[in-house]
């Protein structure tokens, strides 16, 4: 089914593009929502004007929302959670969660939809970005940490476990230094 879209769809294309999409998507989601009409020979017409009113509505919707965009890059969210010894989570963090503590911080309502980031289930640094418009995307830092201990103590021993050597790159280097050492 070919379809010419009226308002910009994340992940589809920007008002005015004409698509090919599967019957279903576009007769049960995309025209009942009022994001697409049927590509007829009537709305092929209407390109352009949809083109320009989508670039003001856009260019509108950017203004309003920089400032916010500005205020959420900033962001660092910390959640305590309950884990097992090898840092592994025994529940998630959602986006939900996240969007929800996000919205408490900027005093801005913002939609679990809109925060880009499968659901964390390990301790660590993480990043996600939050999806305000097509052209703002503004990127925010989480940080997991064991219930009971701070932030800083849980972030500090994962750099220190990073360094070390795998089993098998000791061995190459204990090998490596008896033949230095004959020579």
């Amino acid at each position: 089914m070919k379809v010419l879209l009226v308002k910009d769809v994340y992940k589809l294309g920007r008002a005015g593009d004409i698509k090919r999409v599967a019957d279903g998507f576009g007769r049960n989601f995309l025209i009942p929502q009022g994001f697409a009409v049927l590509a007829t020979e009537g709305a092929m017409k209407q390109i352009q004007k949809i083109k320009v009113q989508a670039e003001v509505r856009r260019a509108s919707q950017n203004n309003e929302l920089s400032g916010l965009a500005e205020q959420i890059k900033g962001v660092t969210l910390t959640f305590a959670a309950k884990a097992g010894d090898t840092g592994k989570l025994y529940g998630s963090i959602t986006t939900q969660d996240i969007a929800t503590a996000l919205s408490e911080k900027v005093r801005f309502e913002v939609k679990r939809q809109s925060v880009d980031i499968q659901p964390i289930r390990a301790l660590g640094e993480f990043t996600a970005h939050v999806r305000l418009t097509m052209d703002l995307v503004p990127e925010i830092k989480i940080i997991v940490h064991r219930e009971g201990e701070s932030a800083e103590a849980n972030a500090e021993p994962a750099e220190a476990e990073k360094p070390k050597k795998s089993r098998k790159a000791k061995e190459e280097t204990a090998e490596e230094a008896p033949a230095a050492t004959a020579e």
